[in-house]
């Protein structure tokens, strides 16, 4: 048997919305799940009037109604229809979910024990636990039953929610502020001696701060070489530019090769062989007379 607290079973039944509803559909939704025998019988058509007549009053708890019997689908609708009932009328032929909420089973009927559906009654609530059961159900005065326990849970709630009483604020807040005065003072003191103790902490390094400074200023100083440095690569590169004309000197030297060619009159030299001359100059005066005029007035001139 089911007890309150429990989760209620699975169910997927067809329903006079035309839908099916499922257990995981109805997730969130807080609602009645009754079991009546059969439709248009006489308890059962003054449960189902009385469910209707209090919609209402249902609706502002915050619940939904669904009625569940092996009638079909057809009979539903047609005692749906007129009865005019405001809820949703589920199929269950076999009666496996009657089974499964234990209103399945022996009962009394007119003083005999009849194998059927008893008729039961469970409010389960948004998260699919069973908060509340009625089994069997009488009839006459039901749905007041359940409209009674729902208000009870509502009001319930509601009291865990109440505020406290202002006299009950005034007390809490007094003994709050005593209890957080305390630790205020003591959290007060650890913070100034933290304070102390940090402040030499940060002093310590501010000294040191300056010392720090000083050789990022001689960083500076050690660029500078290094801008001397290409200074020095300039007149390098100048070295070469003297050797080029040390280059051109032997090219002047070349003429001087060329003195050789003055040598040419030592090869003249032989031209001085020309004692050929003085043998017909001695012959020639000797055979002519006359030819040592001419010499003769040359030597006036």
């Amino acid at each position: 048997m089911l007890k309150v607290g429990d989760k209620a079973p699975k169910f997927k039944l067809a329903s006079t919305s035309g839908d099916k509803i499922s257990k995981k559909k109805l997730k969130g939704t807080r609602y009645v799940f009754y079991f009546y025998p059969k439709d248009n019988t006489s308890g059962c058509t003054t449960e189902a009037c009385d469910f209707r007549d209090n919609m209402a009053r249902l609706k502002k708890a915050g619940i939904a109604v669904y009625g569940v019997s092996k009638d079909s689908l057809a009979s539903h609708e047609k005692f749906s229809a007129k009865h005019e009932l405001p809820f949703e009328l589920l199929v269950d032929p076999d009666n496996e979910v009657a089974e499964a909420y234990g209103a399945f089973g022996i009962k009394k009927l007119y003083g005999k024990e009849v194998l059927g559906t008893v008729r039961s009654t469970f409010v389960i609530d948004a998260e699919g636990s069973i908060e509340a059961i009625w089994s069997p159900v009488k009839v006459k005065g039901h749905v007041d039953a359940v409209l009674a326990f729902l208000a009870e849970a509502t009001t319930s709630k509601s009291a865990k929610k109440k505020p406290k009483k202002k006299s009950e604020k005034k007390a809490t807040k007094k003994s709050e502020k005593k209890a957080l005065k305390k630790p205020k003072k003591v959290k007060k003191a650890k913070k100034a001696k933290k304070s102390e103790k940090k402040a030499p902490a940060k002093k310590a390094p501010a000294k040191k701060a300056p010392a720090k400074k000083a050789p990022a200023k001689k960083a500076p100083a050690k660029k500078t070489p290094a801008k001397k440095a290409p200074a020095k690569k300039a007149p390098a590169k100048k070295a070469p530019a003297k050797k080029t004309p040390a280059k051109k000197t032997p090219a002047k030297k070349a003429p001087a090769r060329k003195a050789p060619a003055k040598k040419a009159p030592a090869k003249k030299a032989p031209a001085k062989k020309a004692p050929a001359k003085k043998a017909p100059a001695k012959k020639a005066p000797a055979k002519k007379a006359p030819a040592k005029k001419a010499p003769a007035k040359r030597a006036r001139r």
